[in-house]
């Protein structure tokens, strides 16, 4: 063979092996000498079943057969062959050769193939996908390439468009020029009535400039997101009623009945009254009220009648007009009333509304209409109101504090929370869920809490219900130590592992007995937080209605705290 020629076959990543009519070797080059593990020159001119033992060039010689895209086995490692047979210029057989190569690396390259037009394919959604317009230029400032925001700004369809289509143009002869970034250029494009803001940086290969890329931003988008952004923060602030009857948890039947009523209000539009002591949930009760109502996709209004001020409260729930009072805002105010039309209202505390609103509201429910201060027009609206209180308004009608007419009016599906204390079974899954929420909050890993802390916690009476519950699951898990995942007894504040904490008003299980004079102190000191509470911390009307002296009181508090 021809030095030239055996230079070029040793050259090819192919490996070649053929033969002669006596099935001797005649061509072994150094791809074949790679794969099969053999010596080339000392397999020229030895039989091939020798070299290769499960050799089919005799067979193709032999049968003058082709095999093409073959698998074959050589030791440990499997090729891809093809296998021909040599024939002279009369057309008679003289040999054969097999052109063959490592199955393995056949793979790997198609995989890289592969993967390289998968990469390809990503960074061009990737590219597309960007809500900024893109430009790209050669070094010559030649667009290259746009993407799909861009084309839909400026309405270019192709790479043959105008260059300076979203007015980039110059700052892609700038950045070409000096090798440097221009960032957040201002630019009004007169034709498309848009303003924009434009980032152009260089593209580079090492030292060497290739390119320029531009963002654009829309500013007109920006500007309108941001309005509609600022409207939907107002509008969520109102609307948003984040709880369902499915965050309302217990298995009581006191609480289930409660459910069970809620729901039943959820499909009609009667005013609804709940009650029940503070932390038992009558917001959530209201939030689930109105997301299973037809009402649900409409404002949600939350007023905490006792947190605003009094002289406020009225100008707030009706609105008013302008010029109506000294300090009214020019253009007037619109009322909470007028903002939940078509919606709900929840009146929390509306045992704090003073007579004259009273009055106002007994109007509303009545005749579905306000009136706002300052202004001589009714306006009609339809909406739901719910109230709740944890006072005893049948008490303060007695009192003159409270118009009958209007309990009346607002007591047409009264719906009584039970409290806490009432149903200490739901005490485990309510602390449960408090725990798990408290987690996230918290970066902590509790996962259940012990029989002994459960059953200081149901001695407990709740003075404060389920929101006393969350702060004394907080509490506990602040006192858990990094790793712990039980909340434990001695994880429970001091307050909790009191023996005299008995709630009274059910069977007591085994084990609850407590000395008399504790149960006494007990009962004693919740008294008094019940008639504090009451008169407002007046402790002067406490001592009278407890027929003690205001020292004999204070000393009871201090040995109380």
């Amino acid at each position: 063979m021809k030095p030239e020629i055996e230079l070029i076959l040793d050259s090819t990543h192919d490996a070649m092996i053929a033969i002669d009519s006596h099935e001797r070797i005649t061509l072994f080059n150094r791809a074949a000498e790679r794969l099969t593990g053999q010596n080339a020159a000392a397999s020229i001119g030895r039989d091939v079943k020798e070299v290769v033992d499960n050799t089919r060039l005799p067979y193709v010689m032999a049968h003058d057969v082709q095999e093409l895209n073959r698998r074959q086995q050589l030791g440990d490692t499997e090729i891809i062959t093809n296998r021909m047979p040599v024939k002279d210029e009369s057309g008679r057989v003289i040999g054969a050769i097999a052109v063959f190569r490592d199955v393995g690396e056949l793979t790997r390259l198609a995989a890289e193939v592969t993967g390289l037009s998968h990469t390809i394919e990503t960074w061009q959604s990737l590219f597309d996908a960007i809500q900024d317009a893109i430009s790209v230029v050669d070094a010559k400032g030649n667009l290259l390439l746009i993407n799909e925001h861009y084309q839909k700004l400026s309405g270019v369809s192709s790479t043959t468009g105008l260059i300076d289509a979203l007015g980039e143009g110059s700052l892609h002869k700038r950045v070409l020029s000096s090798g440097q970034a221009v960032k957040a250029v201002q630019k009004y494009i007169g034709i498309l009535d848009k303003h924009v803001i434009i980032d152009c940086a260089p593209l580079k290969v090492g030292d060497e400039i290739i390119g320029s890329a531009a963002v654009i931003h829309d500013f007109s988008e920006i500007t309108k997101l941001s309005s509609d952004l600022d409207q939907a923060k107002s509008i969520i602030r109102n609307l948003e009623a984040k709880y369902t009857f499915d965050d309302i948890l217990g298995r009581h039947p006191k609480m289930l009945d409660a459910i069970e009523k809620a729901k039943l209000a959820a499909t009609t539009n009667a005013t609804l009254l709940l009650r029940g002591e503070s932390g038992t949930g009558k917001e959530l009760f209201a939030h689930a009220i109105h997301n299973a109502s037809e009402r649900k996709f409409h404002q949600f209004i939350r007023v905490n009648c006792a947190a605003i001020n009094p002289n406020l409260l009225e100008s707030e729930l009706f609105g008013y007009v302008e010029g109506s009072f000294t300090g009214a805002k020019k253009g007037g105010h619109v009322g909470y009333f007028q903002q939940a039309h078509r919606g709900t209202i929840f009146l929390d505390e509306i045992a704090e509304i003073d007579l004259n609103t009273q009055a106002k509201l007994l109007r509303v429910l009545q005749e579905k209409e306000i009136q706002p201060v300052g202004s001589p027009k009714t306006i009609e609206v339809d909406l739901r109101i719910i109230s709740a209180t944890n006072a005893d308004l049948e008490q303060l009608i007695k009192a003159g504090k409270f118009r009958e007419d209007l309990y009346y009016r607002l007591n047409v599906l009264p719906i009584q929370l039970p409290s806490l204390a009432e149903r200490p079974e739901d005490i485990e899954v309510l602390a449960l869920e408090l725990m798990h929420k408290l987690n996230r909050e918290y970066g902590k890993l509790a996962e259940t809490i012990s029989s002994d802390a459960l059953f200081e916690m149901r001695r407990y009476d709740w003075p404060g219900n389920v929101r006393e519950l969350e702060n004394i699951i907080a509490r506990a898990m602040i006192n858990m130590k990094v790793g712990e995942r039980v909340i434990e007894q001695q994880h429970l504040p001091p307050m909790m592992a009191s023996k005299a904490q008995v709630v009274i008003d059910r069977p007591l299980s085994e084990g609850e007995a407590v000395p008399l004079k504790d149960f006494l102190a007990h009962q004693e000191r919740h008294y008094i937080q019940q008639l504090l509470a009451r008169n407002g911390d007046n402790k002067t009307q406490t001592a009278k209605d407890l027929g003690i002296s205001i020292r004999s009181l204070y000393y009871k508090i201090s040995n109380a705290r």
